[in-house]
C-alpha cells in the first residue's frame, strides 16, 4: 500500500477537472459588478426605509458597523478565494477544512440559499415591473386568463432569461451583469446627486438631522443592523467566480474589498440624503415620514419630494437592481451545483460543461427550474428569512475552515491575501455570525425551523444516497470479509505489508476491553491519471495477506473485519472508511499520522497514534517483546509490574487518555504513574482525577505534578524529566499538553524520540474550538 498523501499538499479540490473545467473570461471590473449587484439587490430601495424607521439618522452608523462586521469574514473569503479559486467557494473550503458530512450539508444549504435569493429577486422584479406596467396603463388585470398571476409570470420569465444568458456563456453573463449594474448605479448616483442638491437648498438640515438620532434608542439601531446585515454578504457570490476570473490571486481579494467599500458608501449616502433632504409636507419628522407605514415605500416617497419623477426613478432603480442581483445569484447557484456535482454530492450530471460555451449548463438549467418553481409557488418571505440563517451558518463554517486549512497547508498554498491578526479575525467572525444567527432565532424562530428542516432533509439524502455515490467514486471497496456480526465499538487498523502485526496487539487489547471488533483496511493507491479499475488486479493478493492477522485475532477471540479499497487518494479512502464503517478509534503509526494533517483534522473518530520504539539500540527487541507480553491479560506480582506513565492535563484529550490507561491497566501487568500537568499551581484542573492525590494513592497510583513553562522547549524538557524519572516501559499522553500540540511542535516530537519505549498519543474527536469555548464559558460562570 502506498503511504497516505501528505496533509500539506495542495488540496485535491484545486486540481484540474479536465472536461469539467471552466474558462477564465471575467476581468476585475466584471467581478466587482457581480459583488455590487449581489449586495445592493433591491435592498437599498426596499430595506433602507424600514431601517430608518428603526434607527433614525443612526441608520448610517448601523450601516458602517455592518460593513465592519462584514469585513471580518470578507477577509477570510479574500484569503481562501485567492488561494483556492474554484467554483463552489465556501462549500469547497468547508470540504477541505471540516469533517464530513459538513461539506455536503454546507453545499446543500448554500445551493438552497442562493436559489431562494434568486427567487426572491425575481419576485421583486415581477412586482416592480407589474406596478410600472399598471401605472403606464399597459395592464389592467392582475392575472392571465384569471388563473396565472402576471407578476409571478414576469418573475418566471426573468429567471428563464438569465438562465439562458448563463448557459450562453460566462463572458455574456459578465457583460450583461456589468451593463445592468452600471444602470443600477446610475439610478442610485442620480438620486444621491439630487438629494445633495436639495440639502444645499434646505437650510437648517443639520439640526433636523441630529434631532432624528436614535428615536427608538440603541435597540432600534441594533434592529436596523439585523434587518440589513445580510445585504452586505455578496462576497460569497464573488468567490463563485474563482474558476472563471482572470488572475484570481489578485482580483478576487480586490473585488471583495472594493465592492464592499462601494456598497457601504452607497447605503450610507442614500440614507443620508433621504433624511437630510426630505421635508415632509405636514411637518412630520423625516425618519417617521420615511419609516412609518409602508416603510418599504419610504425611500420612494422621500425621493419624490426632492427629485423630479423621483418615485419613477426609484421604481426603475428597483427593477434594474433586482435584475442585477438575479443575474448574480443565478450565476452563483449554478456554480455551487457544479462543484457539488464534481464531488458526487449531487448527481454528477450537474458537473457537465457545455462543449462550446464552456458553462455549467446542466447546473444552470436545473437551478433555474427550481428557482422558477419557488418563485411561482412558494411563500418566499418566510423562506427568505431561512436563507439569511443559512448564509450565517455557512459563513461560520468558513471561518472555522480557514483556521484548519492554515494549520494543514501552512505556506504551501499560494495566497494573494492573508488575513491579518490570525486567528483572531476569523474567531471574531465566528462569534459575530453565530450571534446574528441567534438573534434571528429569537426574533424570527420560523427561519430556524425552515433551516433545520432543510438540513435534516439534506442529512437523510446524504446518508441514504449521496455518501454512497461519493465513496463508490473516490474509494470503492474491491473485497471485504470477516465476521458477519458487527460490534458496537469498532477499532480501525491501517494495514502495512512491511509490518502487518506491529499495531495489532494494541487493537486486540482495546477490542477485548470494550467488547468491540477490529477492522483492518488496506488501500491500493493508483496514480490520478490511471483509472481506479487498474487496482483490481491486486485485490486477490491483498485479501490473502490478511489471513495471518485474521488467524491471530480469531485465536484471541476478537471479531475482525477486512476491507480492500482502491483510490487515487489514500486519505480520502481512510476518511470514507471511518464514516462508512462507523469507526470509534483509529490506531496508526505516529509518523504516518504526523505527516498527514488532513487525516488528523478531518477524521470523525478518536485517534491513537503509536510512536515506534527506539530502533538504533540493542534493547529494542527485548522492549518490544516485553510490551507484547504486557498487553496480554495475565496478573503478575507487584514487583514485576512494568511502569506505565500517564500524562494528564485535564484538556480536550484527557478523558480518552484515562480510558486507554484503564484498558491497558486491566491486563494486570502495569503500575500506573500519573504526571499531572498544569500552567501554574493555581490552575490545576479542578475536580479532575489529578486533583485527588489521596484517592490516587489508595489505588496505588503515584502522582507527580509538573507546571509548564512559557516556552514549549522548556515545557518539553520538564515533562520529559518527570516521565523519565519513572524509567517507563510505556507512556500514554494526549495530542496536546497544556496549550502545546504534541504532533505539531518540533520540541515535543523531539521529546518523544528520546523515550526508549512505546508512546501512545490519544486524540479525542471533537469539533474545532468547542472544548476551548466550553472551558471559557465555564470559567465565565465560575464553574
Amino acid at each position: 500500500m502506498s503511504e497516505p498523501a501528505d496533509g500539506g499538499q495542495r488540496p485535491a479540490a484545486a486540481e484540474a477537472h479536465g472536461q469539467h473545467q471552466l474558462v477564465r473570461t471575467l476581468g476585475l471590473t466584471d467581478v466587482i459588478m457581480v459583488g455590487i449587484a449581489a449586495m445592493i439587490g433591491g435592498a437599498i430601495f426596499v430595506l433602507t426605509g424600514p431601517a430608518i424607521g428603526l434607527a433614525g439618522s443612526a441608520v448610517i452608523i448601523a450601516f458602517v458597523i455592518n460593513g465592519i462586521i462584514t469585513l471580518f469574514t470578507a477577509m477570510v473569503y479574500a484569503e481562501l478565494g485567492s488561494a483556492l479559486p474554484e467554483a463552489g467557494g465556501g462549500y469547497l473550503w468547508i470540504r477541505e477544512g471540516l469533517p464530513r458530512p459538513n461539506a455536503f450539508i454546507s453545499g446543500w444549504m448554500a445551493w438552497f440559499a442562493h436559489i431562494v435569493a434568486g427567487s426572491l429577486y425575481s419576485v421583486g422584479f415581477g412586482a416592480f415591473a407589474y406596478s410600472l406596467l399598471q401605472a403606464a396603463g399597459v395592464l389592467s388585470s392582475q392575472s392571465l386568463l384569471g388563473i396565472f398571476p402576471i407578476d409571478k409570470l414576469i418573475a418566471v420569465a426573468s429567471i428563464a432569461a438569465f438562465t439562458y444568458i448563463n448557459v450562453k456563456g460566462t463572458s455574456e453573463t459578465g457583460k450583461t451583469g456589468t451593463i445592468v449594474t452600471v444602470v443600477q448605479l446610475g439610478a442610485i448616483v442620480a438620486i444621491i446627486a439630487f438629494g445633495l442638491w436639495g440639502i444645499l437648498n434646505n437650510p437648517g438640515w443639520e439640526q433636523r438631522f441630529s434631532e432624528q438620532l436614535l428615536p427608538l434608542g440603541i435597540s432600534g439601531m441594533v434592529a436596523a443592523m439585523g434587518l440589513t446585515f445580510i445585504a452586505f454578504e455578496g462576497y460569497e457570490i464573488i468567490v463563485q467566480t474563482g474558476e472563471e476570473v482572470k488572475n484570481p490571486k489578485r482580483n478576487i481579494p480586490r473585488a471583495i474589498f472594493i465592492s464592499l467599500a462601494i456598497v457601504v458608501a452607497l447605503y450610507c449616502l442614500m440614507a443620508f440624503v433621504a433624511l437630510a433632504a426630505t421635508k415632509a409636507p405636514d411637518g412630520t419628522p423625516a425618519w417617521k415620514f420615511i419609516g412609518g407605514e409602508d416603510a418599504e415605500l419610504g425611500i420612494s416617497r422621500a425621493v419624490n419630494l426632492f427629485m423630479p419623477y423621483g418615485a419613477f426613478v426609484v421604481l426603475a432603480g428597483g427593477i434594474v437592481s433586482t435584475l442585477a442581483a438575479l443575474n448574480a445569484t443565478t450565476f452563483s447557484s449554478a456554480r455551487v451545483a457544479l462543484a457539488m456535482g464534481r464531488n458526487y454530492n449531487l448527481p454528477h450530471k450537474l458537473s457537465e460543461i457545455h462543449p462550446v460555451n464552456r458553462t455549467p449548463y446542466v447546473a444552470a438549467i436545473v437551478s433555474g427550474i427550481i428557482m422558477a418553481v419557488m418563485a411561482y409557488a412558494l411563500p418566499l418571505n418566510d423562506i427568505a428569512l431561512a436563507a439569511g440563517v443559512i448564509f450565517l451558518l455557512l459563513f461560520t463554517q468558513v471561518n472555522v475552515s480557514v483556521i484548519t486549512i492554515r494549520r494543514m497547508y501552512g505556506n504551501k498554498l499560494d495566497y494573494g491575501f492573508k488575513t491579518p491578526f490570525f486567528p483572531v479575525i476569523p474567531v471574531i467572525g465566528i462569534i459575530l455570525k453565530l450571534g446574528l444567527a441567534i438573534y434571528l432565532l429569537v426574533t424570527q424562530p420560523l427561519s430556524w425551523a425552515i433551516t433545520i428542516l432543510w438540513i435534516l432533509v439534506g442529512f437523510v439524502l446524504y446518508r441514504m444516497y449521496t455518501f454512497k455515490k461519493e465513496v463508490e467514486h473516490y474509494a470503492p471497496v474491491v473485497t471485504q470479509q470477516g465476521a458477519e456480526e458487527r460490534r458496537g465499538y469498532r477499532v480501525l487498523l491501517m494495514y502495512s505489508p512491511e509490518n502487518p502485526d506491529r499495531l495489532a496487539k494494541y487493537a486486540t487489547r482495546i477490542a477485548r476491553e470494550t467488547g468491540g471488533e477490529v477492522n483492518v483496511l488496506r488501500i491500493i493507491t493508483v496514480p490520478h491519471q490511471t483509472p481506479l479499475s487498474a487496482g483490481t488486479a491486486f485485490a486477490e493478493s491483498a485479501r490473502r495477506a490478511f489471513q495471518p492477522l485474521e488467524e491471530a485475532f480469531e485465536k484471541r477471540g476478537v471479531p475482525s473485519h477486512y476491507l480492500v479499497r482502491i483510490s487515487h487518494d489514500a486519505t480520502e479512502a481512510m476518511l470514507a472508511t471511518i464514516e462508512e464503517q462507523k469507526i470509534n478509534l483509529l490506531i496508526a503509526d505516529l509518523e504516518t499520522l504526523r505527516r498527514n494533517k488532513k487525516l488528523l483534522t478531518l477524521a470523525t473518530c478518536d485517534i491513537l497514534a503509536i510512536a515506534a520504539e527506539e530502533s538504533d539500540g540493542l534493547e529494542m527487541e527485548p522492549v518490544r517483546e516485553q510490551v507484547e507480553a504486557d498487553l496480554e491479560l495475565h496478573a503478575v506480582p507487584a514487583d514485576e509490574k512494568k511502569n506505565m506513565v500517564v500524562i494528564y492535563d485535564g484538556g480536550p484529550h484527557a478523558n480518552l487518555v484515562l480510558k486507554i490507561t484503564s484498558w491497558l491497566e486491566h491486563s494486570g501487568r502495569f503500575k500506573v504513574n500519573l504526571v499531572s500537568v498544569s500552567k501554574k499551581e493555581e490552575e490545576a484542573v479542578e475536580g479532575s482525577v489529578a486533583m485527588k492525590p489521596d484517592y490516587l494513592s489508595q489505588l496505588g497510583v503515584d502522582l507527580t505534578e509538573v507546571h509548564l513553562a512559557a516556552s514549549v522547549q522548556q515545557s518539553a524538557a520538564s515533562v520529559f524529566s518527570a516521565i523519565d524519572a519513572y524509567r517507563p516501559d510505556i507512556v500514554v499522553m494526549g495530542a496536546s499538553i497544556g496549550r502545546f500540540s504534541v504532533l505539531d511542535s518540533p520540541h515535543m516530537l523531539q521529546m518523544l524520540k528520546r523515550f526508549r519505549c512505546p508512546v501512545m498519543i490519544a486524540r479525542d474527536f471533537g469539533l474545532p474550538g468547542v472544548y476551548r469555548a466550553t472551558s471559557l464559558v465555564k470559567r465565565m460562570l465560575g464553574r
